[in-house]
């Protein structure tokens, strides 16, 4: 599954494109955070168009295009509520493939909430290694609640949420001199492997907003391999490098040794 991320204005078109195996049924979905995804559409490769459903069906803003290799969203005069993750769904007997996965955020004119987030730019583990992946958020003068979701983009073709700590400021708390919260939230990870590589992104839910973190890579340290010599080859070694540099130490020199001192 392809993975986006498309960051636009309110007013702007975006096209969302999705190109599938020639056979069965292609659906697109729309997921806003925090809720269940919505079924917008659904097209079977032979057909000429598409069908919408629902809130969808009489909203002349979005439309398909449509052949029988591809199957695009395109979305006109964006507004905030635009702002979701869009799948794009493969179907068929006993089979169902996520083809395309990407996230509309649309910013408004008016945003001047004070919210950021913060994370770490990288972490480094050996194999085996537990750690713990920080997200701090700073909510400003907004005192509603917020939510928090961590996102893993790498080469897993399974991406998508992999925790939340939804509706819950229990990790706040409010600085003395001033309205703003801080927040901290943690992603702990137990065992790592090397399937854990890639990058990890926190995002926040907040008056009405969704912020994404820069993302914390989660690197593995090179391994540098250090042999134990065995015991007995050790000595073997040894006693190899003492007749080597000690020429009265080898037995031919103790008799050449004998034969002058004869004389």
């Amino acid at each position: 599954m392809i993975i986006g991320f498309i960051l636009a204005n309110i007013g702007d078109s975006v096209s969302l494109q999705c190109f599938f195996p020639p056979e069965g049924w292609v659906h697109w979905y729309k997921q806003t955070v925090g809720q269940k995804p919505r079924l917008i559409s659904n097209f079977y490769y032979s057909d000429s168009v598409g069908v919408f459903d629902s809130e969808f069906q009489n909203n002349p803003r979005f439309t398909l295009d449509t052949t029988k290799e591809h199957c695009h969203l395109n979305i006109s005069d964006l507004q905030v509520t635009d702002s979701a993750t869009y799948f794009c769904i493969s179907s068929r007997p006993r089979t169902v493939t996520f083809l395309e996965s990407m996230t509309v955020h649309v910013k408004t004119s008016d945003f001047n909430i004070q919210t950021s987030v913060h994370q770490s730019e990288s972490e480094s583990v050996h194999p085996g290694d537990s750690v713990t992946l920080n997200c701090t958020v700073h909510t400003g003068t907004c005192d509603g609640e917020h939510s928090v979701y961590w996102f893993k983009k790498s080469e897993d073709p399974q991406p998508g949420i992999i925790y939340t700590h939804g509706g819950t400021n229990d990790q706040c708390e409010r600085k003395n001199d001033s309205q703003t919260h801080i927040c901290v939230y943690n992603l702990p990870i137990l065992d790592v492997d090397y399937p854990h590589a890639g990058s990890y992104y926190c995002a926040v839910a907040s008056c009405g907003h969704v912020l994404f973190g820069n993302g914390t890579t989660l690197n593995f340290k090179s391994e540098t391999d250090f042999k134990v010599v065995d015991p007995l080859m050790s000595h073997v070694l040894l006693c190899l490098l003492c007749i080597y540099f000690c020429p009265w130490c080898s037995p031919g020199a103790s008799q050449s040794q004998k034969v002058t001192d004869t004389v």
